[in-house]
Parts: C-alpha cells; structure tokens; sequence
C-alpha cells in the first residue's frame, strides 16, 4: 500500500427536497512518500472537503482513507494543516504560536527545549527577526510563513495545505512559493496542496490531480510533473516540458472539466495518468 491510499472516497449532502447531493464519487488516489501532490478543479468539485476528510476533520460517505497503513479516522497531530486564512492566535507572539503546536506535539519538552525547537521553523520560512511580534504587526505573507512554520514544527507525516497563497499578492506569493519548495526538498515532507493557480501547480507539485466539474465530480486525470525538481522560478517556462504541460491542464480546466461533468466527453472508468511533457518515444 502507498504511505496514502485512497480508496473509493464519496460525500453527499442531504437535500430539503429529499434524497441527496453527491459532491463526489469513486475518488482514487495513492501518495507516495515524500511526494507533493497538488489538486486543482472549478469551485464545487469537493476538493476541500476531500482535504478535510484527509485531515480528519470531516467524514465521508463512503470509501477509505489509509495513511501509514492505518485508517484516518479523525484529527491527529501526523496530519499538520495549513488553510488559506492564517488561523494564528492573536494574543501570541509568532514564537508562541508555534511553541503552541511544539509543546501540543512534545508535552515531555523543557520550556527551553520546545523554544529551540520552534526557533528551529522560524528560521526555516526567516522569521527569527520577528519572532517576539504578535499578528497584528505582521503582514498577510508573514502570517502565512509562521502558519508554515507552525505546521512544519510538528513534524508531521503529512502537510495538508488548503490555497494557502491565495489571499497573497504576486510578489509575495512567489517568495513563499520558492521558500516551501525549498524547505520540502530539504525535509523530505509528504504534502498535498489545493489549488487553483496552475503554474503555482507545476512549479510545486510532482503530481496533478485534476478533477471535473461537480456535482458528482470525479478525478479524470493524474498529471505527472516530467519537469526536473530542482526547479528555479526564473527559468522553470524556459523547460522544454513545460509549456506542454500547463497547455494540457488549461485545455482540460477551460473546457474538458465541463464536458466530463456534462457528458459531452466520457467520464472515465479509472483516472487516466499523463506525461504531456514526454513525447511517445519516451
């Protein structure tokens, strides 16, 4: 089994009118270890209740999700989450809120020892010249680097990260952008992100879930990143697999995600994993 596994995940919702809403249905995909894997979609798909059931914060209607080799059947401190709002504690300081998780993950620590510890992460998304400020002092990106930091701190299995960019300008986006891909080619981390940027997508992730329209969407493709991981953002459009691979995933969220959800296109039996970037010799 892959360190996730899951296996025919569905959720409905129940109507006024009776009966029920299926979001989705038949949801299959594995994560290997150390893998980052990104989910994109129109809104309405499911994919943040999908995340929801992976953090165990949310239960689905059918199906299973294994990770570890054990069943996730509700919260747990092997699952760090990450959401587009920040979720800090306002009355902390930025050293605190991350002390906060350390000492929730390590209860045995000394003071001194859980903030070493949360140092440690704080330094890793550069924060240590903020460390003794509380949220109100610091802007939107930084918020999110110490909600980055304060997941990492945990160590946890796996990162679950919910458009944690989305509320950011450009400029400040592509910083934390570079600052955690670096930082998970440094620790190895299994994440699986949410989002609708497709180049944020390419430049992060290994593999791309991509699902069709709901109600009862479905996970059509799998897109494999063919792209080399040590990927630099100032060069990444002059790859020679890149422009096939973004040109793919517009092509499918522009007018195939509809045409699946609409049965213009065939919804396919199993998801279909491809290599845009790769030509048939390879």
């Amino acid at each position: 089994m892959s360190f996730l596994s899951v296996q025919k995940l569905k959720k409905t919702y129940p109507v006024r009118s009776g009966g029920e809403t299926v979001v989705f249905d038949g949801v299959d995909f594995d994560i290997e270890k150390g893998e980052f894997v990104c989910i994109i979609g129109h809104s309405g798909c499911g994919k943040t209740t999908i995340l929801n059931v992976l953090a165990g914060l949310e239960s689905q209607s059918g199906g299973h999700v294994f990770m570890d080799g054990r069943e996730v059947s509700g919260p747990s401190l092997d699952r760090g989450v990450v959401f587009q709002t920040h979720a800090l504690m306002p009355w902390l300081s930025v050293r605190s809120n991350v002390a906060f998780a350390v000492q929730s993950r390590y209860p045995s620590l000394s003071k001194a020892e859980v903030d070493s510890h949360a140092m440690k992460f704080i330094e890793m998304v550069h924060l240590q010249a903020a460390a003794d400020k509380r949220p109100s002092e610091l802007s939107g990106g930084m918020k999110q680097r110490v909600g980055i930091a304060r997941a990492f701190s945990i160590e946890p299995k796996m990162l679950l990260l919910d458009e944690p960019f989305g509320a950011l300008d450009a400029l400040t986006r592509g910083s934390i952008q570079d600052e955690l891909l670096s930082i998970v080619q440094e620790t190895g981390q299994t994440v699986f992100m949410i989002t609708h940027d497709v180049d944020e997508a390419i430049f992060l992730a290994d593999k791309i879930i991509l699902m069709s329209n709901g109600p009862q969407a479905m996970i059509a493709e799998v897109v494999v990143n063919t792209l080399p991981r040590d990927r630099r953002r100032a060069t990444l459009h002059h790859q020679p697999h890149y422009y096939p691979i973004r040109n793919h995933m517009v092509d499918f969220l522009v007018h195939r995600a509809s045409d699946i959800a609409s049965g213009k296109e065939a919804r396919p039996l199993v998801p279909r994993f491809v290599s845009p970037g790769l030509t048939p010799s390879h």
